[in-house]
């Protein structure tokens, strides 16, 4: 009997682990055809060098060096690194990763109740739940957010290590828990209040309510990693300048965006509407109502959970694993603009989820068919959940998508104004652009970013006075950028003002020497002025700054070429094919080259190449049209088109 039954149990769990696998492939299905998203996925892949590489040494150790992004997680680095390695910047694959990684996550959270608990299918309710919930849209369909799935997998195995060491108490077991939370931690640092999340856990479901003190120290060890990635993550924020200090932001108005910010994630968790990429900060504007009556909601609800202790145990575990598992980022410590973010919802709903599921089980445990009333609330509202996520999914196809719905769901969102206008910008809409930067100015005057972003966009148009104004007010705010002064000076060499343009360009550098576009936008403005000497020592620092610099690369060759230093003109044209293989302009200039050397045979295969990627490219027909008429042959289309 004890067989059929643990043959019946294995049976209905693995049909609930086909079930919780298929119906979230079928609600993020869509995601393998999204883009990247223009704002941070830019600084964690699609203009990251060293982690395009993909797993070299070099990359392993300046994953575990570098602050970059204001973050010490060497595990997401080295992901990402993994993903380049296998897919290249295919964004199909990197998002297929993520989707992988929130499927085990479910699987892991659905498995770890069950096996605390022995209640399968409340446990089924709540991986249900942490797999198709709209809020968690954001960490599973934003590349950049590798870091929250990745730590919630390895928190996962954590708890369930310590299941295992619970079991059986020895020091390997625990090791293994030690190892796996260090792991986590490094791959984001959220995971630092799960030395209390495993306190709880002893509490309820495992009933370890014996020595209380022993317990508490039992955790001791674990606090070593968790004191290491906080101070990490301390200097990494502060390196980047992220922090916001108490002058800036005082503490009456943190606690009060914190103690909102609790009660708006509770209010988004039972009616998860108007979610959006980013929810700018009140900074102080928020009502004394709105914060009152949060803070007497968190009061009430604590005190509930506290007083239901001993009759109804898993409350104070739920509330106190969502109120402790969003301290590290509710606001008390201020990095970044944001009021709040879907992401930090990934770990602590799960409290809520407990609460809701073993709560609604009480509720109606004396109702007759309790269990049939049960399993119709429980697909409604999960059926309501995957329609909604599925909606909210689609906001995430590209960066235009999800900024535009930030701008429709949310007030004053400066940021998102900005973005969309950025998005806009990369698909050669300048003139919409221009609109939204506009937008985002007039909520945020100070805007430094959306100047400089609507100095680019009126360039690029072609109003260079306009443009110069922009920059004006910019340079007011912060007179050191030195992004601005190398702008500035674009917009002065356009108009012919060398001189002027190349003052600028050496005040950018001497704010900033490593800017290598700055060095070969001065060295463009120095060959305009016949000081060709000096243009190639700056172009050679740019490609110094920036190895993989194709422009830098090409106009160095473009310049030694006119030198007649033609072998060394190949050799970086060379170099911007081995960067960018969609380079038209360097194969045209080494078949040149080769018609030069007599060898047009040569010759013309690179300039049929440079027409194949560019069938426009006007100067690279009538060339190749003169070789084969040097040649006495006819070019035909099939050549082109191989």
């Amino acid at each position: 009997m004890y067989r059929f039954n643990t043959l019946i149990l294995n049976q209905k769990k693995f049909l609930i682990l086909l079930i919780l696998i298929l119906s979230t492939l079928i609600v993020y299905w869509q995601v393998k055809d999204f883009d990247f998203v223009g704002y941070d996925d830019e600084l964690y892949l699609t203009e990251n060098h060293q982690v395009q590489a993909g797993l070299t040494f070099e990359s392993f150790i300046w994953a575990f060096t570098t602050f970059h992004t204001g973050n010490w997680h060497p595990l997401t680095w080295l992901s990402h690194m993994l993903d380049c390695e296998l897919y290249g910047l295919n964004p199909m694959g990197h998002h297929w990763t993520n989707l992988q990684l929130h499927i085990a996550n479910t699987l892991l959270l659905f498995l770890i109740f069950q096996k605390m608990t022995g209640a399968l299918w409340k446990s089924a309710f709540v991986a249900a739940l942490f797999a198709l919930h709209p809020l968690h849209v954001e960490s599973v369909a934003w590349v950049a957010e590798r870091k929250d799935v990745l730590s919630t997998f390895l928190g996962m195995l954590t708890i369930w290590a310590y299941i295992s060491y619970v079991k059986k108490r020895n020091i390997l077991r625990y090791l293994l828990v030690f190892i796996l939370l260090s792991m986590g931690l490094m791959a984001k640092p959220m995971l630092v209040t799960f030395p209390f999340v495993l306190l709880l856990l002893d509490f309820w479901p495992l009933g370890r309510l014996g020595n209380i003190s022993r317990l508490i120290w039992e955790k001791i060890p674990l606090f070593v990693p968790v004191a290491a990635s906080s101070v990490l993550t301390f200097i990494a924020q502060q390196k980047v300048g992220a922090v916001y200090t108490f002058e800036a932001l005082s503490i009456k108005t943190r606690i009060a965006n914190a103690c909102v910010s609790y009660a708006n994630y509770m209010v988004k968790a039972i009616w998860p509407q108007k979610l959006a990429i980013f929810y700018p900060h009140p900074f102080g504007m928020l009502s004394l109502w709105h914060t009152f009556w949060s803070v007497l909601l968190i009061a009430g609800l604590s005190f509930l959970a506290i007083r239901m202790l001993n009759q109804y145990k898993y409350v104070a575990v739920g509330w106190f694993w969502y109120l402790g598992t969003l301290v590290p980022v509710i606001g008390l410590l201020q990095v970044g603009a944001q009021g709040m973010a879907d992401r930090y919802t990934y770990i602590p709903l799960i409290g809520l989820f407990i609460i809701a599921t073993w709560g609604i089980s009480d509720l109606l445990k004396k109702w007759h068919y309790s269990k049939i009333i049960l399993a119709v609330f429980a697909i409604i509202l999960i059926s309501a959940f995957s329609t909604r996520t599925y909606f909210q999914i689609k906001h995430w196809k590209n960066s235009a998508a999800v900024f535009e719905n930030a701008t429709k769901v949310t007030n004053y969102n400066w940021l998102a104004y900005n973005n969309l206008g950025l998005a806009l910008m990369r698909n050669g809409k300048a003139e919409k652009a221009v609109f939204y930067y506009k937008k985002a100015l007039e909520i945020k005057p100070d805007y430094l970013i959306a100047l400089d972003n609507l100095g680019i966009a009126l360039f690029q148009l072609g109003k260079l006075e306009e443009a110069l104004s922009y920059y004006s007010e910019a340079l007011k705010i912060d007179p050191e950028h030195a992004g601005i002064h190398n702008h500035i000076a674009n917009v002065l060499a356009a108009q012919g003002k060398l001189e002027k343009a190349v003052n600028h360009y050496t005040k950018a550098l001497t704010i900033d020497p490593d800017l290598a576009i700055t060095h070969n936008n001065l060295a463009i403005a120095l060959v305009a002025q016949g000081n060709l000497e000096k243009a190639i020592f700056h172009y050679e620092l740019a490609i110094k700054k920036d190895p993989e610099y194709a422009d830098a690369h090409y106009n160095l060759g473009c310049l030694l070429l006119n030198q007649k230093k033609n072998r060394e003109a190949v050799a970086h044209f060379a170099e911007v094919i081995k960067i960018n293989s969609e380079y038209a302009q360097a194969y045209h200039q080494i078949g040149l080259i080769l018609v030069q050397q007599g060898k047009l045979k040569e010759a013309s295969k690179f300039i049929i190449k440079a027409i194949q990627i560019n069938p426009n490219y006007s100067e690279a027909i009538e060339h190749l049209q003169l070789i084969n008429k040097s040649l006495n042959i006819e070019a035909q289309p099939s050549d082109i088109e191989r």
